[in-house]
């Protein structure tokens, strides 16, 4: 046998050793899945889609009210869904909006005073934002709410929640997300000075201030990024968040406590953790850490199409069915889905 032959037979016979020995070896690290079809993130969507629409329009039929649970998050996957492609139903989402705004409208001289209404900074900033997410443009009553932002907590260097039901209402760093995210959307120029000193204190308080639970470590990062924090401390928010990724691929709202089901991974808490590490923290959608997730969201689908996440909050409200599914944790799992669906819009690629 010549020299070179018998290196590659020796060659050979090595790899093959190795494979042998990595598979005998339960400390090893297997070679990570490849990256979920298109066609199979496409399809979750597709069946997510029509039971978040349905929710919303039976919110709107039902109610006077704007609802984050209803309205804001699957506002904000449908028009994430639409970015990507997907049909959805512009005569029902520019009723939506319509809707929204004419709810803040109905208040306006109470935010031009900086009185605001219930919910205060949450609901005037989810607003906001999901009239921001469907291309709403700046007007007298988006002006009225931005300048209750600014006056609303302007002794603290952040904004407060005054609601505690968790996990959407439940966090300082929630509320200062979608306060300052707000006022980047529809801040008017003469407000522009105010605007920059409260991000400016923001960006301080956001880099000094402890998160406790998964809620507020989305949205520290989410705030991190749109005060325009360090890159340092948004590396070391993406760090804190992903290495709360449990064992089957998702998050948990809570470390640990009560309820227990709180402390198992889910679709909001895993939907949300996705959402901001791709948008606030870089990271690709085809990175192991995000397929993980994906697959958790995708085993974790239900036959409808929704995910079910049991509530933890006392309600407040006489109870009434939007026809989303899932009784009386029909608004957080619409919520939840909302977070599932817009993760899983991510990693579709744009038409």
């Amino acid at each position: 046998m010549d020299k070179i032959s018998w290196l590659f037979g020796f060659g050979v016979l090595w790899a093959a050793l190795g494979a042998t020995l990595r598979a005998e070896d339960p400390g090893a690290s297997p070679a990570e899945p490849p990256s979920i079809a298109t066609a199979e993130l496409r399809s979750a969507v597709e069946r997510s889609l029509p039971l978040l629409l349905k929710g919303a329009v039976g919110h709107r039929e039902n109610r006077t009210c704007f609802a984050c649970h209803s309205q804001g998050l699957p506002i904000l996957a449908l028009t994430a869904a639409k970015s990507r492609g997907f049909e959805i139903d512009e005569a029902e989402l520019s009723k939506q909006l319509q809707f929204i705004a004419d709810f803040l409208a109905q208040n306006r001289d109470n935010y031009k005073q900086g009185k605001g209404q219930g919910g205060q900074a949450d609901t005037a900033g989810y607003a906001l934002v999901t009239l921001a997410a469907g291309g709403w443009n700046t007007d007298e009553t988006t002006t009225a709410v931005t300048e209750y932002l600014l006056l609303r907590n302007k002794d603290q260097d952040h904004w407060s929640n005054v609601s505690t039901r968790p996990p959407s209402e439940a966090s300082m760093f929630t509320t200062s997300y979608v306060a300052i995210r707000s006022l980047d959307a529809f801040g008017t120029p003469d407000q522009q000075e105010r605007i920059s000193a409260r991000r400016e204190q923001l960006r301080d308080w956001l880099a000094r201030a402890e998160a406790k639970d998964n809620e507020d470590r989305v949205f520290r990062l989410l705030a991190l990024k749109a005060a325009g924090a360090d890159a340092k401390d948004i590396e070391s928010a993406v760090k804190e968040l992903t290495e709360k990724q449990r064992e089957d691929g998702g998050w948990a709202q809570l470390d640990a406590g009560e309820p227990e089901s709180a402390t198992q991974s889910d679709a909001y808490a895993t939907g949300s953790a996705l959402v901001a590490l791709h948008q606030a923290g870089d990271l690709c959608t085809d990175d192991p850490t995000f397929q993980r997730g994906l697959r958790y969201l995708l085993k974790t689908q239900q036959d409808d199409g929704s995910w079910h996440v049991p509530s933890r909050s006392k309600p407040i409200q006489a109870y009434f069915e939007t026809g989303f599914p899932h009784g009386k944790d029909q608004f957080i799992s619409s919520a939840a889905s909302g977070w599932a669906t817009w993760a899983l819009t991510l990693a579709c690629a744009k038409d």
